[in-house]
Parts: structure tokens; sequence; C-alpha cells
């Protein structure tokens, strides 16, 4: 079955043990020398920097800022994700439970730990030939970089004459390391209320919900 997702893999491993621990989730095994959560640690990593690379020699002459969110998009959830589900990875995992299978955290998760399991094998050569293979067709070499939800909707509320939106602290709930902010957002009469780990993702997640009901564009907040 390795054997099998290695040929479409477009990689030939010297360890295929490191393959069957990329996916491997914690369900299955909870040691951590056999399931994949430091390897995914370590390819989220190694993703970032083949991305970043990419991103330079594409758009030699782009400012910072433009680069930035571009690997946002690339990088994030969602996109790995994608990358995940093109390449079938969840017909290979190895979970306790098969509902894990379609999970959106638990394929990005593993295609991040794949990323790594191809760097520890084969060096960062093999995985970033990896990565641009995978990669590279997600990069939309004819647009601007895309934008955050709060970048756009300042930009909307700009054009259609609504003034700055207002962003304000509604809650907090959780523990003292794992928050949960609610902040609320009111542009052209209208308010919606966001939450997320951080005061600066719960603003994003309730600008998301405005441009939503206004059927606009923008990176989601999962790619933050």
């Amino acid at each position: 079955m390795l054997e099998e997702l290695e040929k479409s893999l477009g990689y030939h491993y010297k360890d295929l043990n490191l393959l069957k621990h990329a996916l491997t989730h914690s369900s299955c095994s909870v040691k951590i020398n056999e399931n994949y959560e430091r390897l995914e640690f370590l390819g989220d990593r190694v993703l970032g920097l083949a991305v970043a690379a990419m991103l330079c020699k594409i758009f030699p002459r782009e400012p910072e800022g433009s680069l930035a969110q571009r690997h946002t998009a690339l990088v994030c959830k969602d996109t790995v994700a994608e990358v995940a589900r093109r390449l079938h990875l969840d017909k290979y995992l190895f979970v306790g439970n098969e509902e894990i299978r379609s999970n959106e955290n638990v394929l990005c998760d593993v295609g991040e730990a794949l990323i790594a399991s191809i760097f520890k094998d084969g060096g960062f050569d093999a995985a970033f030939a990896f990565v641009s293979r995978n990669w590279s067709d997600l990069i939309d070499k004819n647009t601007t970089p895309p934008k955050d939800a709060k970048t756009s909707l300042q930009e909307v509320a700009h054009i259609r004459g609504w003034g700055v939106p207002v962003y304000k602290v509604v809650r907090r709930e959780g523990s003292e390391h794992e928050p949960v902010f609610y902040i609320s957002v009111q542009v052209g009469g209208r308010e919606e209320v966001g939450s997320g780990r951080s005061k600066k993702l719960a603003e994003q997640n309730a600008a998301g919900k405005v441009l939503d009901t206004l059927g606009e564009k923008y990176v989601k907040s999962s790619c933050l």
C-alpha cells in the first residue's frame, strides 16, 4: 500500500518507515515516535521555507508585504488540506476512527508531516522539489496577492462610503493559556461578532462574516 502511494508522490524513500510515521494519527498510536505530530511541527517550517523561496524567485520585484500575503494563503490549513486531498492521503492514513480521514485539520497536519518525512529522508532539496511539484499551480502569477479579511473590508467600506470599520471586544472566555476572544465589527449599518484564539484572529473572523454577507472575496481566517 505504501509503495503505491510512494509512486504517486514521485519520491522514493530510503526508509519507508518515515512515510508510515507521517501517516499515523495519534488515535492509532499515542507514542510520539510513532504518530505524525512531531513531523507535522517540522513539516510546517519546511513548507514555509520552501514556499518563501518559490515566491522570491517567481516575484523578484514584489515588496515583502505582498509576498507575505501570498505566503499566508499558500501555507494555510485550507491549502495544505487541498493538496493532501489531491494526493489522496486520506486513503492511506492509519487511524483509530474512520471519521478522522475526512477531517480538514487532520488532512492539513498529515500534509505537513509528509513534507517533513521527505525532508528527513532526502534533505531539503527533495522536500523543496515535492513542494514545488504540488504548490506551483496554486500560485497565481497573474493577479495581485490576496488580501486578508480586515484589509478587504476596509477597502470595501472606503469604496462604499461607509467610513472605517469599528472593532470592539465583546468578551473573553477560556483559560489564560487557551483564551477565546469575541470581537464585534460595525460598518455600513452592519454588525457581526467573530471569535478566535487571539484578538487578531477574532477581528479577522468578524470582518470575514461581513464580507461573506456582501459576497466579497478574501483570504479565509483559517489561512491566517
